[in-house]
């Protein structure tokens, strides 16, 4: 196949209400939509997932932007491709810039799952027919504010909640979350808000049998991960740090983690994504796909990719009206009790609402062969 036009669309979708982590709080979501098409008129779509402030990573939207337009699509604009994986092959020699790629890479995925007449998770070899999936909670203005919204969806079936935390909002939050609700999957997501320094204090979140502690340690971290999984009992989970399969091999055979996130955007795509996945299981290390507020579209290939079998835990797949007013694709991402069944339709499976993506479109850009 050979991609003969790409359309960049620089998205604005506002958040029905702000999310914080410890490394801030977000009102809206800045994003770029890629809608790619071969020479037989068969269109892929993908996201990127980049931030607007490099917060969680180096990467912004306008970055991610400028990578594209300059570098990753005159790469691939009238290649010929035998297979999604070739996108990253082509990308190789590009450092970094996972987000960018990804978006791109993405595309090609559901393209190539289109013109196979097959869904996405059948293409990347997935075998469920559905997932279960969590919801990540931020930081609220009180634990009583906390609790309200974790009872909210406790009831709207999400199989496991997430909630960060950082210093200061950490074992009080937890203890209270513990004593309301004391046999639900919870785990704490830090976003690197803590040191070594800070031991003694994640160790007392072993009383609270955490199904994991995500990246407690620096974002790019895998030395000092080690050394306090040695004195925890609750698993490590590694978010940040990993950003390919290698990271993902020299962080398990240092014991620096029990269970690793992937995300898509950050390790540059579902190629990638897929090779840590199998690396993990034959590790015996279980994974699970973590959000980033994406809309439909980054929302569906997380869905296809949760359907491999190493995918012990629900992901942060919520669903759309979790974020959005309305999202940009037909039918909306909806949970039912926790569940995603997953749409028997060529690629991401989900419609891309052409009106809803005008409208909330900045501006576009076309790229032709």
């Amino acid at each position: 196949m050979q991609i003969k036009r790409v359309i960049l669309h620089y998205m604005k979708l506002q958040l029905k209400q702000p999310f914080t982590a410890s490394f801030g709080t977000v009102t809206d979501k800045e994003f770029i939509l890629v809608k790619i098409m071969d020479e037989n008129g068969v269109i892929g779509w993908g996201e990127s997932v980049a931030m607007v402030l490099p917060w969680y990573s180096e990467e912004t939207v306008k970055g991610n932007w400028q990578m594209l337009k300059e570098h990753l699509i005159p790469m691939l604009i009238g290649t010929h491709l035998e297979d999604p994986s070739d996108v990253s092959t082509i990308f190789q020699k590009v450092r970094r810039n996972n987000m960018a790629k990804s978006a791109l890479e993405g595309a090609v995925w559901d393209l190539f799952a289109k013109r196979k007449g097959v869904s996405l998770a059948q293409a990347l070899g997935g075998t469920k027919k559905e997932v279960e999936v969590g919801i990540s909670i931020g930081i609220e203005a009180s634990i009583p504010k906390l609790l309200d919204v974790i009872h909210k969806n406790l009831d709207l079936g999400y199989k496991r909640i997430k909630v960060k935390i950082k210093p200061g909002w950490d074992l009080a939050v937890m203890e209270a979350i513990r004593n309301k609700f004391p046999n639900i999957q919870l785990m704490a997501d830090a976003n690197s808000a803590y040191t070594l320094a800070h031991s003694d204090l994640l160790q007392e979140l072993d009383r609270f049998d955490l199904t994991m502690i995500e990246q407690p340690l620096a974002h790019d971290d895998i030395i000092d991960h080690s050394t306090l999984q040695k004195k925890l009992k609750t698993p490590i989970c590694l978010d940040e740090s990993i950003h390919s399969v290698e990271d993902a091999r020299k962080a398990i055979e240092l014991r620096s983690c029990k269970i690793i996130n992937i995300k898509i955007g950050r390790v540059g795509g579902l190629t990638e994504a897929k090779r840590i996945h199998d690396l993990c299981k034959k590790q015996n290390v279980p994974v699970w796909c973590g959000g980033m507020m994406e809309s439909g579209i980054g929302r569906a290939h997380n869905i296809a990719m949760t359907t491999l079998d190493n995918f012990i835990f629900p992901g942060d797949t919520a669903g759309s009206k979790n974020y959005w007013e309305e999202d940009i694709i037909d039918p909306e991402v909806t949970p039912h009790n926790g569940v995603i069944t997953l749409l028997d339709k060529p690629g991401i499976g989900y419609e891309p609402n052409y009106e809803k993506i005008e409208k909330n479109s900045l501006y576009s850009e076309v790229f032709h062969a």
